[in-house]
């Protein structure tokens, strides 16, 4: 389940939209907090062929199906 959009909210918390147009807000921190300073929270990005959540120019990433599984359980 591909990423379409995002919205940042706070810190590691984001609103995410994913290719069946749920809509979701998770708090990444447990994904994140190891690999994304808070500082770096601004590089995210989609990447346009995988639909995965990316930071630091793609050197972090959170493959679809891993973010689209978390994000509907933590919601």
């Amino acid at each position: 389940m591909k990423l379409q959009a995002f919205e940042h909210k706070k810190q590691y918390v984001f609103v995410l939209e994913f290719e069946d147009h749920s809509r979701v807000e998770a708090d990444l921190s447990s994904l994140l907090a190891d690999y994304v300073e808070p500082s770096a929270i601004k590089t995210a990005q989609i990447d346009p062929d995988w639909g995965c959540l990316m930071f630091k120019d793609g050197m972090v990433d959170i493959e679809p199906k891993t973010l689209y599984k978390f994000a509907m359980k933590n919601q």
